[in-house]
């Protein structure tokens, strides 16, 4: 007689693939590659700032914050349970507009249903479809408490939802952010002042936490499996209303330096130099030192995001606002 169950899956240590080059970054070095995590802070804190923008950075491939390098970019899936959708639109626009992006070729979604509830059977089972359809890098959830009636005290309830996303997290590699509010206590760790159960902090490989100083916003990482980088001082970039943004303004002592460049961003600058003449393709790849297929990966992530342009003399930079 057949077992009613398949058996589990086992595998000897050896079996394993271990990374070659260290950990795997979505974004480096402040997320993991496919881990879940929060951005968490007290109201008017910018965390639905900082949430989009790390969509926005792993959907065009461009630094987030302005300093972090992109280490898998793809599609990112977003829903904003408290705003309105032409205000996402809105904030989305001033992010590319801020990155000289062009909206309309970004490989960004949002889930414009008025309501989601991950307590509901109905609303798992579709957003599961809606992942396993699109393949996402990133899902960003904006705010927790919206997004059930669960009670967040209750340690059995809010593990059972974290358990859903952790779930959804394994099965298809998506990395999943979630903004929830902390409370005004102190603490010895950032992530224990997260509001609710403390099975939420256990749950995160990642914690974004943001915290006023006076005047002043730090944002204070915690990490599960590398060692976090410093805490950074932000600011909210408002010198032109259609392209405010988040970015890092300064550093804690010791903070690391900037990322080093994406391959994207140096084919950018290598385009810039050559302006306003093509580039010939074989040209880039010798100055740029870099294999044929990185490049071509490249170039075409420039074209699909309207920063390049190809043409029959080579590759140019895209003009601003050209279409």
């Amino acid at each position: 007689m057949s077992a009613p169950y398949p058996p589990l899956r086992i595998v000897r240590p050896q079996q394993i693939r271990l990374e070659e080059d260290g950990p795997r970054w979505l974004i480096e070095p402040l997320w993991p590659h496919s881990a879940v995590g929060i951005v968490g802070g007290q109201p008017k804190s910018w965390k639905s700032w900082v949430a989009l923008d790390l969509a926005v950075s792993v959907a065009s491939a461009t630094p987030c914050l302005g300093r972090y390098r992109v280490g898998h970019h793809g599609p990112a899936l977003v829903y904003l349970a408290e705003d309105a959708l032409g205000d996402v639109r809105a904030r989305l626009g001033c992010l590319c507009t801020s990155r000289g992006l062009d909206l309309e070729r970004l490989d960004l979604h949002i889930i414009a249903e008025p309501v989601l509830r991950l307590d509901c059977e109905r609303d798992r089972v579709r957003l599961r479809e809606a992942i396993g359809r699109l393949c996402p890098r990133v899902l960003v959830l904006d705010p927790l408490v919206r997004l059930h009636r669960l009670d967040e005290n209750n340690s059995q309830e809010v593990s059972e939802l974290l358990g859903y996303l952790r779930e959804l997290q394994r099965a298809h590699e998506v990395s999943i952010v979630l903004v929830h509010h902390t409370s005004k206590r102190a603490h010895a760790r950032h992530g224990q002042a997260l509001r609710g159960s403390s099975d939420l902090h256990a749950w995160t490989d990642v914690g974004l936490y943001l915290t006023w100083k006076g005047d002043r916003l730090h944002l204070t990482p915690e990490l599960r499996t590398a060692q976090a980088p410093d805490a950074v001082e932000l600011r909210l970039v408002t010198d032109d209303p259609a392209a405010t943004h988040v970015e890092v303004r300064g550093a804690t002592a010791g903070a690391e330096p900037p990322s080093e460049q994406t391959l994207g961003q140096r084919v950018l600058r290598s385009l810039e130099r050559h302006a306003p003449l093509a580039v010939r393709r074989q040209t880039l790849r010798e100055e740029l030192r870099v294999n044929n297929a990185k490049l071509g990966q490249a170039l075409d992530d420039l074209e699909r995001l309207g920063l390049a342009v190809r043409s029959a003399e080579g590759w140019l930079l895209a003009r601003r606002g050209a279409a």
